[in-house]
């Protein structure tokens, strides 16, 4: 190892030079990072299908997809906050509490296992469970609907379809009758508006009827000048929703139909924006805001003022700033002339550098899906993101608390997006209210609780799915990302007003709940149910080590922020006492069940009881834990839903096991992903696409311990490449090269002033410990 370039700070990091200075800020930002030009998704027809072939855009706030038709272009098209049920839902909605007294319905659980052992989920929930009622779904806004007389009926040699994830452009182009037409659709979030233009290399030739459309019959839509304007209220709970178009035109004449669409006719370009917005507020209990007439006009109103061109620039900026500052490169080449339905058809059997171009494609894709659903000023990314075309979409849609919603937002700090956590973080916020009644009613506790998923509308008690109802785990879970935010970041402005409040009554809820195990005096969750499998039992894996590890990261803020030496005494107690959900099988397995019940023969989806390997941080590498998890990950095979493959990225990249990560990585990609890239569970859940996202950087950079490890699961197919803007906890950014599957050049740019531990076999397969100042860069070759 030796360092580029001589300077005083080379001496103080102990070997590493110094080579720039900056704002801490300026060095995750990183705008004039060039991503590849390969960062497009590409295809030769229109798409007929929503969910596998049609392309998203979005702000956050609003997504978009995007089909290419010909004849009639269709937008379909969402807004977050349209939902079904909650206050004011005709069923009558009750937050998941339980509506009727269940006095020592708990104690009695609890007293049964510690006689049987285990209880099976049907039992349980007929005593804990309840009947949803007034839960609700996200309810697509409608479509937008572009009809184009004169089109033709079917593409030619001329076509493309196109999203380029470097800009946030969604295109459609085509040549017809020697004139080239072309659709540009973008969501931008600085203006809070989805834009298209319609445009055309020769004067007159675009002429476009525009008309919204709904599979509900709850709206009027009229038009009026160049304005459409949607409106109407929810037949389940009156919720009040509005969409506003105003359509503008180069040349030609526009005219406003009495159907409630606008016609444009001879026009030599066509633009259009799009904002829409609901009643909804994310304040408790009555979750009802303003009326959204007047935002929704000022937002159109001040973007047709801004200009397509400037509206263009402000997007392209916004969006740039974000995705540039992470690049990929393993050695991808993407063939010209073969789409991605094609690429990923014939992923694993043609040349490697096609397989690496798809790999790095959907590497950045999970990025760009982040970026466009989930923005500061709307809820957080759902199960479906943002995008859904349905009024009773799969599993509603919701936010599933068990694992799905925070690995959501696994890839958004070390991905360098951590502006994206916005949404997150005040959607758990809002959940503390409500989920402090749930605490209090059902448990009798302090603190806040949530079960196994929720809604906008603070849903944090149960209902009666036996196998899917009871995780009230879910709450500690979710204040993970809120530490990890922290330690990535170093704020502790943000850890004393954002994180440690909902941390600290998560851990004030299982000091009141935890009891003692009558078979060693340990302290365990119980009830506890491994997700979605197998018994109830007392103190299974799971629910033990998300305990954990909420005490621990409460612990460590406490510290940080001086808080009451009482509480923090009582944490340190209760945490020596806590059965910790580390246990060795039979078998060699790292135990699902504090009895040993686990089956070499059971291939579930779920592998809830390696929480402490990902995202926890129990379990290191070479520990006997380590071994035991690779044992349990190994009988549960390489199979399961596209979610649970991504899981398996991470699991096998924290085992260092680096071609095993590649392979479920392949797995992922040749059987659960669908021609437009997304993840399939089946049917469409986003979460895999942000888990695979998560465990390429897993691949290429790890964090969670005490040093900063680099390369720790590179596979040997990718043996020269190079990536540029990963985050590291602890305040660091990081470049790294590597050829013939070793690091030969890291190059770290400090965000706090600390020292690092640093972990490669540029260092002769050891550790180096370097002193960094904030904004400074540190060069290692």
């Amino acid at each position: 190892m030796r360092s580029a370039i001589g300077g005083a700070a080379a001496l103080a990091a102990g070997g590493g030079t110094l080579a720039g200075a900056g704002s801490a800020a300026a060095a995750d930002a990183r705008p004039g990072l060039d991503t590849s030009d390969e960062s497009l998704l590409w295809y030769a027809a229109p798409a007929a299908d929503w969910e596998r072939e049609a392309l998203p855009i979005g702000n956050g706030a609003l997504g978009a997809m995007v089909f290419g038709t010909l004849a009639s272009e269709r937008l379909q098209f969402n807004e977050k906050t349209l939902w079904t049920g909650g206050p004011g839902s005709r069923e009558g909605y009750d937050f998941g509490n339980w509506r009727e007294d269940r006095p020592g319905a708990l104690d009695a659980l609890r007293d049964e296992l510690d006689t049987k052992g285990r209880l099976s989920p049907d039992a349980v929930a007929a005593r804990l469970g309840q009947a949803r009622r007034g839960y609700g779904a996200h309810q697509t806004f409608g479509d937008l609907h572009i009809e184009m007389p004169g089109a033709p009926a079917a593409p030619d040699g001329t076509y493309r379809r196109s999203l380029d994830l470097a800009q946030g452009l969604a295109t459609v182009s085509y040549t017809h009758e020697q004139v080239h037409h072309q659709r540009e659709f973008f969501a931008s979030c600085p203006d809070g508006v989805i834009v298209g233009k319609l445009s055309a290399d020769r004067t007159g030739q675009v002429t476009c009827t525009l008309r919204y459309g709904s599979p509900r019959a709850d709206f009027t839509a009229r038009a009026n000048g160049d304005r459409i304007t949607v409106r109407g209220e929810l037949a389940d709970n009156a919720l009040t929703f509005e969409a506003q178009l105003r359509v503008l035109n180069q040349g030609g004449k526009r005219v406003a139909n009495g159907d409630g669409s606008v016609t444009v006719t001879g026009a030599d370009h066509v633009w259009f924006v799009l904002a829409a917005g609901t009643e909804y507020a994310d304040t408790y209990p009555d979750y009802r805001g303003d009326d959204p007439h007047a935002t929704v006009t000022r937002t159109v109103d001040k973007a047709v003022t801004t200009g397509h061109g400037a509206l263009r620039t402000r997007h392209l900026g916004d969006h740039r700033a974000l995705f540039g500052r992470v690049a990929l490169n393993i050695g991808q080449a993407l063939p010209a002339d073969v789409p991605t339905d094609r690429l990923l058809k014939q992923y694993g059997t043609g040349a490697a550098a096609a397989d690496r171009a798809l790999e790095a494609l959907f590497f950045q894709y999970g990025r760009y899906l982040l970026i466009a659903s989930s923005r500061a000023g709307s809820l957080p990314a759902n199960l479906q993101g943002v995008w859904n075309n349905s009024t009773t979409p799969p599993w509603s849609a919701d936010y599933h608390t068990n694992i799905n919603l925070q690995m959501n937002y696994w890839l958004a700090e070390a991905a360098n997006l951590p502006e994206t956590t916005a949404p997150y973080d005040r959607f758990v916020e809002a959940l503390r209210a409500p989920g402090r009644r749930t605490a209090e009613e059902m448990f009798g506790s302090r603190g806040w609780v949530v079960h196994n998923e929720t809604n906008p509308f603070g849903f944090t008690g149960v209902h009666d799915w036996s196998t899917s109802f009871w995780f009230p785990e879910a709450a500690a879970w979710l204040t993970a990302q809120l530490y990890e935010h922290y330690r990535f970041g170093g704020s502790t402005d943000y850890l004393r007003t954002t994180a440690y409040p909902p941390m600290k009554e998560a851990a004030e809820f299982w000091l009141d709940n935890l009891r003692a195990d009558p078979r060693d005096g340990t302290l365990i969750v119980t009830p506890s149910y491994s997700p979605e499998h197998g018994d109830f039992t007392a103190g299974d894996a799971m629910a033990q080590q998300i305990v954990h590890d909420l005490f621990t990261n409460t612990l460590e803020a406490a510290r940080v922020l001086g808080d009451a030496p009482a509480f923090r005494a009582e944490l340190e107690k209760t945490l020596r006492a806590l059965d910790p959900g580390l246990r060795v099988g039979s078998w060699g397995q790292l135990q699902e069940w504090k009895t040993d019940l686990d089956d070499r023969a059971d291939d579930h989806r779920h592998v809830s009881h390696l929480y402490a390997l990902h995202p926890g941080r129990q379990i290191e590498p070479g520990s006997k834990w380590a071994d035991a998890a690779k044992v349990s990950l190994t009988a549960r095979g390489d199979g399961g839903t596209g979610w649970s493959k991504a899981w398996k990225i991470n699991f096998w990249a924290r085992l260092h096991d680096g071609d095993h990560a590649h392979k479920m990585l392949g797995e992922q990609l040749k059987s659960s992903t669908l021609p437009n890239l997304w993840d399939t569970h089946p049917p469409f859940q986003i979460d895999g696409n942000f888990g695979a996202t998560s465990g390429i950087v897993e691949m290429l950079l790890q964090s969670q311990h005490t040093a900063i490890e680099i390369l720790p699961a590179l596979p040997a197919t990718w043996p020269e490449g190079s990536v540029r803007g990963l985050r590291a906890r602890g305040g660091a950014t990081l470049d790294i090269d590597w050829s013939s599957g070793r690091a030969t050049r890291i190059t770290l740019t400090a965000t706090r002033t600390r020292e690092l531990t640093l972990r490669s076999d540029l260092f002769g397969g050891g550790s180096k410990v370097v002193k960094v100042r904030a904004g400074q860069r540190y060069v290692f070759e």
